[in-house]
């Protein structure tokens, strides 16, 4: 590696490895620094009982028909549900109130009012109405409570602090699960990058001719330099950049915040859903409490049970014990409190807190849909972004980092040659 490379990539989550893959590909020099301990970033897996895995952040293989990780599984041998990629559509999921299904007419006059909100949501994006999707919805409908948690959940953030455009440009697609974790697909995709763990990026110092980067381990020097951290922690400042982002940049990062979704994961020591209960659940109840949880998706005795924007944060902030209990309140809503005996371990997750994302992934605040383009563009053909946060319509995904990689590193090259 030379001593002053072509690109300093800060970041070895999804989007830094890609670039560092594309600029292989570009006859680039590049160094990569990690400031935590493993490559990934908001891709991780962590075994929660013996030859199960449990995906921390991001799970599904979504808009799989256009998701380059399903080619790249298929490569490596991953083995992935493609015959469970229709897990998430309204014919799969199951509804419950009190703790009982609903019958088909309350199914039907619930999956009314979710098109209804999406259609106005569709409406005003087409009318160029950037506004909160809470606007645009009945919220004394009765179907209005699983609503909002389902879309806290898909957003990170709750519907008064979500954009209607935002959320209208997602993709769709088919959504396929990874068996023995997204997060252990990446590290393993990821693997033959070099990269320079526990090193983290203190200063940027982009005034002079190239690039300085200031870390806990000395300055390193290149040409250019490319972010791939989030919103969230460009946000808290944790990185300090001389000359300081302009105005311009600084709104369209505060404008696409990291927000947050946590999932806890329970593992049972036997099968307490039988085949009929794999798949999606949403469940709530007249004391407000709403949840969608996945059970057994791939055949394993576990449950995951999701929560997104104020709430995440809210149980979060309560601690792990908190966590365990929601989430297993949650499963016992719906088959019942015998399952509470047969708990073997939970995993809780706390993104909000985690110190090298401050959050989970993107989600656009009213009226500011636009401003991902402008997390995207490069200062002085010197300082460049990538991420999930900079990339629209797969945003928010694993796959849309790693396009933004892809992006970021053939501007390099352009503004290089």
């Amino acid at each position: 590696m030379p001593s002053e490379p072509d690109v300093i990539i800060i970041g070895a989550g999804t989007s830094g490895l890609s670039a560092a893959k594309e600029l292989d590909k570009l006859e680039l020099s590049y160094q990569v620094i990690e400031g935590s301990h493993r490559i990934g970033g908001r891709a991780y897996s962590e075994e929660i009982a013996p030859g199960i895995w449990f995906d921390l952040g991001c799970s599904y293989l979504h808009q799989a028909d256009n998701n380059p990780f399903v080619a790249i599984a298929d490569k490596l041998g991953v083995v992935v549900g493609k015959d469970h990629g229709d897990i998430f559509t309204d014919a799969r999921i199951r509804l419950y109130h009190n703790g009982t299904a609903l019958g088909s007419d309350d199914r039907e006059a619930c999956y009314a009012y979710r098109t209804e909100c999406f259609a106005a949501v569709r409406a005003a994006t087409d009318r160029g109405d950037d506004v909160a999707i809470a606007d645009l919805v009945d919220l004394d409908n009765p179907y209005a409570l699983p609503f909002m948690n389902m879309m806290a959940e898909l957003n990170a953030a709750d519907i008064d602090e979500t954009s209607c455009a935002d959320f209208a440009s997602v993709l769709e697609g088919p959504d396929f699960p990874v068996l023995n974790g997204y997060g252990n697909l990446v590290a393993a995709w990821g693997g033959d990058v070099p990269v320079a763990l526990n090193t983290r990026a203190e200063r940027i110092d982009w005034s002079g001719n190239g690039v300085a980067v200031a870390t806990n381990r000395g300055t390193l020097r290149a040409r250019t330099a490319l972010c791939t951290v989030s919103t969230g922690i460009l946000a808290a400042n944790d990185i300090d950049f001389v000359p300081g982002l302009p105005d311009w940049k600084l709104q369209a990062i505060l404008g696409v915040p990291t927000g947050t979704e946590n999932k806890i994961c329970l593992h049972f020591d036997q099968d307490v859903f039988g085949p009929q209960g794999r798949g999606f659940h949403t469940t709530w109840n007249d004391q407000g409490v709403s949840a969608g949880f996945e059970a057994s998706v791939m055949g394993q005795n576990t449950a995951i049970v999701f929560t997104g924007g104020r709430h995440g944060i809210w149980l979060e902030k309560q601690g792990q014990l908190a966590g365990r209990e929601y989430a297993v309140d949650r499963v016992a809503e719906v088959f019942g409190s015998d399952i509470r005996a047969h708990v073997s371990r939970a995993i809780v997750t706390a993104w909000n807190t985690e110190p090298w994302t401050r959050g989970s992934y993107s989600c656009a605040l009213p009226g500011q849909a636009r401003q991902r383009g402008k997390l995207a563009r490069a200062l002085d053909e010197r300082l460049f972004f990538a991420g999930e946060a900079t990339t629209v319509g797969d945003h928010a995904c694993c796959h849309g980092a790693y396009n933004s990689g892809i992006r970021a590193a053939r501007e390099i090259k352009a503004a290089l040659a």
